[in-house]
């Protein structure tokens, strides 16, 4: 938790003194501060009312603390004796040097007089402060107290390092392990491969059994790569460890398998897998989602929504009651997009209820079940539940049937605010298969507030993305508009380095985002079809997800070629 000097009187006076900022905007400050336990700093900066510069500015000018560029700072050169990293973890403060009795500390809150006697008391020295910017100050931080798996040479690295990486699984601490040293090269083979998926930022790994051969295959940036292919007659034994791991039954190979594996790669660092065995001809293919708890946490501003889409859904998370709808294939980013809103809305003062098939990720302040068809719990009563335990915000992971949409419609209409997904190709096919699933549309009418289509497009390398020239007539048969053509913009197409995967690097989210209007709602309770649907709602200002993806390309994020490949054209 941030400790009590991270809400800080001092520079919140300060700042409403000197007229930067108001009253409101200092209380919405410590909220935000309070409900994701950052500094007070750090959460000002996050809010964009002030940047780190402007911060460090104004206390050198204030308080006349020596002001330091921490970037310009060799941090190698500080003496381990002087990192106590549960201080440095606890106050966001890094020592930087000692001169006689006198302890230098990097700050970006010099009035922090908390965090300076606490330095003082660990290591018996006078602590001085030094300001320094606080985004710099949280990136060194980060590289001294994170050993990060991205830092680990993975080609060079020894076999008793690899075969040390700890696999654990809280739910079945009791079972023993079945590892023997027969399979040593076996559990090192398999820990450099998901360690390989984790450096290079797969989602997904694939192991694939055939007649004559046996390849392994990451899914990075949405796009399969082979990345190996271990002897065939091998099979069998990478089934078995990854099953151990799994917690799975390893004599069973006649049925489909789920597990989960957590890999603790270091002290502060682990990730989770969801592993899914299918049994082929061959042998058992598995495949394992990488479970990224840090996808969840990104802010959304970081997601790829434009500033009016993102102010929309903003706006109807504001709202004490209704449905918010997204909706898009498998893979398609929509857990993200639901898990960000829910982070938005995860307040001390809301109860917020989920229930998912399954949890991928774990959610603190969250109550979150997963659904288990086996034993009769249900979407639908699992919802039922949550109503009798109440509830603010409830999300359910995917609208399936007319039995859970009814239920979800009911809590949105008796004042909670409920977030789904549904699996269609557009906002305007959401309503007209809620129908189709025998909805009335007078209750779609009144209880959605808002639908969200989207997709992921891979991001351009910044470092090799070439410009291409393109006539305009070809960018008016793409789809641009002629106001963008006469505006001027650069149009980019991947290339390929060494820092990324055949010239993309990294995905934004493209998105069609649909509010409901009296007039939707008239078209919904007239019979419309999803084209009049989508004829309406492009008639008050959204874009769908072709015009969406379009834009990314005007800016130079993405290429023609990936919009055309996850866009119908």
């Amino acid at each position: 938790m941030a400790s009590s000097s991270s809400i800080n009187l001092g520079l919140s006076t300060l700042f409403v003194r000197k007229k930067l900022l108001s009253e409101e905007q200092i209380a919405a400050t410590i909220n935000s501060s309070r409900k994701n336990k950052t500094a007070f700093v750090t959460s000002l900066i996050h809010s964009k009312f002030l940047s780190a510069r402007e911060i460090s500015e104004i206390c050198f000018e204030e308080y006349g603390t020596p002001l330091l560029d921490l970037n310009e700072f060799d941090i190698t050169q500080i003496s381990e004796d002087l990192l106590n990293k549960k201080l440095i973890s606890r106050h966001k403060c890094l020592p930087l040097f000692k001169r006689g009795n006198r302890l230098y500390i990097a700050t970006s809150d010099p009035t922090n007089i908390t965090a300076l006697e606490d330095f003082q008391f660990s290591l018996g020295l006078h602590a001085e402060a030094i300001l320094v910017e606080d985004d710099k100050l949280l990136k060194v931080l980060e590289k001294i107290l994170e050993e990060d798996i991205s830092g680990l040479n993975l080609e060079g690295i020894d076999e008793e390092a690899l075969a040390g990486i700890e696999v654990t699984d809280t739910n079945h601490e009791d079972e023993p392990s079945v590892d023997s040293s027969d399979d040593a090269p076996i559990v090192i083979y398999i820990n450099k491969i998901l360690t390989d998926a984790i450096r290079k930022g797969a989602s997904d790994l694939h192991f694939e059994p055939y007649e004559k051969r046996y390849r392994i295959r990451f899914r990075i940036d949405g796009i399969l790569h082979e990345v190996s292919e271990p002897p065939v007659n091998l099979s069998g034994r990478i089934s078995a460890r990854l099953k151990v791991m799994s917690k799975l039954d390893i004599a069973e190979r006649r049925v489909p398998q789920d597990g989960r594996i957590k890999m603790k790669l270091s002290r502060t660092k682990s990730i989770d897998f969801r592993v899914s065995t299918l049994p082929t001809i061959w042998g058992e293919k598995i495949v394992m989602r990488i479970l990224d708890s840090s996808s969840a946490q990104l802010g959304i501003e970081k997601l790829g929504y434009e500033d009016d889409q993102r102010l929309l859904y903003e706006e109807m998370l504001a709202k004490p009651q209704g449905m918010i709808l997204v909706t898009g294939p498998t893979g398609s980013g929509k857990t993200v997009s639901l898990y960000t809103g829910l982070n938005i809305l995860n307040t001390e003062e809301r109860n917020i209820s989920t229930a998912e098939d399954p949890v991928e990720i774990n959610l603190e302040g969250v109550n979150q079940v997963h659904i288990n068809l086996k034993a009769g719990l249900t979407f639908a009563s699992a919802l039922r539940s949550f109503l009798r335990q109440d509830p603010d915000v409830v999300m359910v992971g995917e609208i399936r049937d007319l039995e859970t949409a009814e239920i979800a419609i009911k809590a949105a209409q008796t004042g909670h605010l409920v977030l789904s997904t549904l699996h269609t190709n557009s906002a305007a096919e959401t309503l007209t298969r809620l129908i189709n699933m025998g909805v009335p549309g007078y209750n779609i009418a009144s209880s959605v507030n808002l639908i969200i289509a989207q997709r992921l497009a891979r991001r351009l390398c910044p470092a090799c993305k070439q410009a291409e020239d393109i006539p305009q007539t070809e960018l008016q048969r793409l789809g641009f508009q002629q106001s963008d053509i006469d505006d001027g913009f650069t149009v980019f197409k991947p290339v390929g380095c060494d820092q990324c995967s055949g010239g993309y690097k990294g995905r934004v989210g493209i998105y069609e985002v649909m509010k409901m209007s009296d007039e939707i709602a008239r078209t919904i309770m007239e019979g419309g079809n999803s084209l009049q649907i989508s004829k309406q709602a492009k008639q008050q200002g959204m874009r769908d997800l072709r015009q969406s993806g379009l834009l990314k390309v005007t800016h130079g994020v993405t290429s023609i070629a990936e919009i055309n490949r996850v866009t119908s054209f």
